[in-house]
């Protein structure tokens, strides 16, 4: 029996090796499965899942009274390579992933310089097969520099192995270039993931706009940036057939211009954040920056919208936006801090904390919404236990009741407003092509 201490097993020669998971709450939404179950991995790959599996493995893992699901996909993180990994790297975010329990993250390219074209897609590709230990996938920029002004050679990028293209950090304010992102996109299957908040009416803004930042005599962000950006791209959507899909939404009205999009048919899909899920503007205190974010904690009522979004599905993917930073660079006044913070390794306990154990939302919509529902908009072959699928999963203990220390992150970043929070429900083990991932040898 492989003992709950944390280590790290790899298969890198051609040996057979056999893993098998028993007896835990086997948790499936692309095949609507959800019951206890074992399930078998053979050479990297699902071979089956279903109860009583009568076979000789080299190695199980007793899962009773846990969840057991695909491998957690997350969709928008920022590893900093290249050029800024004093904030983090493809290890230290790797093994922050693992902690977390995802086993493919997408990494935004707003990098040092910013990843444009499909020389740098390669490389951090290389880069990510040299030293990560999970899956990374890059997303590629939209435009030149991310400035906005010319396109960049999305097509280049595509054969070079980009999942899709942001120009994330930043709006681009520009519709025509926008536009003819999405017609330049035409046919080949992937998304622009876009950053909406428009940029002359959140300039200097550093929390939500609202009687909070008069209060703390802070300029503010107003949700009406972001939904004018959301009902823009929405449009352009419409007009080219083309898909867009919103990063880290957080405005109310905002939810209701996808939910109307969506309606009418529109290649339209959103993500959200555990802050903007469970955290509202209440909580910024200018003497810790630990909350300063973009888009910037916003009210109840937003928080309740984004979760009637995940429920009807309008809303259809939870994403960390991790976002670590130097701890200098966060030990500053709040006005001066960069905004983002470190998510990975927080994420499950805070969504089963605040959403699951309130009632909020079952365990299906939750782990769909950080699996299958990720995988099918970047056309990724993961987010399942299906046969003959990479033996990608990950081990949840909804029950276990955990501090969150700074000190015990894997991430470079430090900075999280959930330090000092007691969680319920936490990851205990993590599988990446059939290797058991544990992290205290490292």
């Amino acid at each position: 029996m492989i003992n709950q201490t944390w280590q790290i097993q790899r298969n890198e020669s051609n040996i057979s090796t056999i893993l098998l998971i028993r007896n835990g709450r086997v948790i499936d939404p692309a095949n609507k499965f959800d019951d206890v179950a074992d399930v078998l991995i053979v050479d990297g790959k699902i071979a089956a899942v279903k109860p009583d599996i009568n076979f000789t493995a080299d190695y199980e893992y007793d899962a009773t009274g846990k969840i057991v699901t695909p491998g957690l996909i997350d969709m928008h993180v920022h590893f900093r390579e290249p050029g800024q990994e004093a904030k983090e790297d493809f290890l230290s975010g790797s093994k922050a992933a693992v902690a977390g329990g995802f086993t493919t993250v997408a990494t935004m390219p707003n990098t040092s310089p910013p990843v444009d074209n499909a020389a740098l897609v390669k490389a951090m590709i290389k880069r990510a097969e040299e030293v990560g230990i999970i899956n990374i996938k890059i997303i590629g920029a939209v435009t030149k520099s991310q400035q906005g002004q010319e396109l960049a050679e999305m097509r280049d990028m595509i054969s070079a192995g980009a999942v899709a293209f942001s120009d994330d950090g930043h709006f681009d304010d520009n519709a025509k270039i926008f536009m003819n992102a999405l017609d330049y996109l035409h046919g080949t299957g992937k998304v622009i993931i876009c950053h909406e908040e428009e940029t002359s009416l959140v300039k200097g803004g550093v929390m939500n706009e609202g009687k909070r930042s008069a209060l703390l005599g802070l300029k503010g962000r107003p949700t009406v940036a972001e939904d004018i950006a959301v009902a823009r791209d929405a449009l352009l959507a419409e007009y080219t057939g083309g898909h867009v899909h919103i990063a880290h939404i957080s405005s109310a009205r905002a939810v209701e211009i996808v939910r109307d999009a969506k309606k009418r048919g529109v290649k339209i899909t959103a993500e959200v954040t555990p802050q903007h899920l469970t955290m509202t503007e209440d909580l910024v205190n200018p003497a810790d920056a630990s909350t300063k974010i973009n888009p910037p904690l916003r009210t109840q009522a937003d928080c309740d919208a984004m979760l009637a979004g995940l429920l009807d599905g309008t809303i259809d993917a939870i994403v960390t936006d991790h976002s670590p930073h130097a701890p200098e660079e966060k030990d500053r006044e709040y006005i001066y801090a960069p905004s983002g913070f470190p998510g990975l390794e927080t994420s499950v306990g805070v969504l089963l904390t605040e959403l699951y154990h309130k009632g909020k939302i079952d365990l299906d919509t939750l782990i769909s919404k950080m699996t299958v529902n990720p995988a099918q908009i970047l056309g990724l072959k993961a987010g399942a236990l299906s046969i003959d699928m990479p033996a990608d999963i990950t081990v949840i203990d909804p029950e276990i009741v955990w501090t969150v220390d700074e000190k015990n992150f894997y991430t470079k970043g430090s900075h999280s407003p959930f330090i000092g929070r007691e969680l319920k429900g936490r990851v205990v083990a993590t599988i990446v092509g059939g290797n058991l991932m544990k992290l205290n040898q490292w």
